[in-house]
């Protein structure tokens, strides 16, 4: 989400200032420019209908389509805020294909992205080229093989023109808050999300105290994180549809879990604390990928490590 909607003004005077003297080097090196958070999270499906009734009708989200150069279907965008999205693709050919497409992240200023990238030996595209939507990114590989994309919205592009509109009071959340993919080694993930990317480590836990299963990094100059889903050996694919997920956070996990039912969904499970403290959801759509719905704060103790709250976060990006 772009921090001009979540900060205010001033405060986005002490960041900016931060952001230029700690991203500062030495003379002709490429500044990282700020990626700000999640943009959306892609996924395929095999049932578009089915797919629609699950996050149009069951989450209350209202979406824009694209059609492709032939005329048929190539995405609906599900429109969790003017920034964030739910893209799901009619792509889905067989039943053990992964149902995540991609994972995407908003920058300011892509073409800057692009060259920084691959000042750091990062394989990018030759050239940016703006796409069927009318905005500017770039696709590349995480190094588990996950496409990660980064996101500039344009003037006049599908997305801007619709600013403002199709926000529903359907909806069950008005905000993702973090998407999750599998890793198998977190070092060499760091090496590119932290060491290249500039994310920070926010909280990490497991299903036991002495184990770690979820790593959570948070964008550098948002609130907004990618969580590592570690300790994940031939997965399934219902399997990997609780892994490859995405969260929308809820101020109330109860009142949530009562909209839902009110939508006529029912859940397969009940409301529970997780291992971070946080009251969540979760819910599954019809090719098995979890929506979890959580809230903001810990009403418990997160275990296994500190977690850094979002003004924490905020005042860590002032502070660099």
């Amino acid at each position: 989400m772009s921090l001009k909607r979540v900060f205010p003004v001033s405060l986005l005077a002490i960041i900016a200032a931060g952001y230029v003297i700690g991203q500062g080097g030495e003379a002709g090196t490429i500044e990282r420019p700020p990626i700000v958070g999640v943009a959306h999270i892609g996924l395929k499906t095999n049932d578009i209908a089915a797919a629609d009734q699950f996050y149009g009708h069951d989450l209350g989200y209202d979406h824009f389509s694209l059609d492709k150069p032939t005329g048929s279907l190539m995405l609906n965008y599900y429109k969790v805020n003017d920034h964030q999205y739910i893209e799901i693709f009619p792509e889905l050919r067989s039943e053990a294909e992964d149902r995540l497409s991609h994972i995407a992240f908003e920058t300011g200023n892509i073409q800057k992205l692009r060259d920084y990238l691959a000042s750091r030996d990062v394989k990018v595209p030759e050239s940016l080229k703006t796409g069927l939507d009318g905005n500017v990114s770039m696709m590349i590989k995480d190094p588990d093989g996950h496409n990660v994309e980064f996101v500039q919205y344009m003037p006049g592009s599908l997305h801007s023109r619709n600013f403002g509109k199709l926000l529903p009071g359907t909806r069950v959340s008005n905000r993702m808050i973090h998407v999750g993919v599998t890793v198998q080694d977190r070092a060499v993930a760091d090496r590119f999300y932290k060491d290249i990317l500039g994310f920070k480590l926010m909280w990490y836990g497991g299903m036991k105290d002495d184990r770690t299963d979820w790593v959570d990094m948070r964008v550098p100059e948002g609130t907004d994180w990618l969580e590592y889903m570690l300790n994940v050996h031939n997965p399934s694919p219902k399997q990997l549809g609780v892994m490859h997920h995405l969260a929308l956070g809820v101020e109330n996990v109860k009142t949530a879990y009562k909209t839902v039912l009110d939508h006529g969904f029912k859940p397969r499970e009940a409301p529970k604390i997780g291992r971070d403290g946080k009251w969540q959801l979760n819910l599954y759509d019809p090719n098995y990928t979890r929506a979890e719905l959580m809230e903001f704060k810990p009403v418990e103790t997160p275990c296994c490590s500190p977690m850094l709250s979002s003004l924490e976060s905020i005042l860590q990006i002032a502070s660099r």
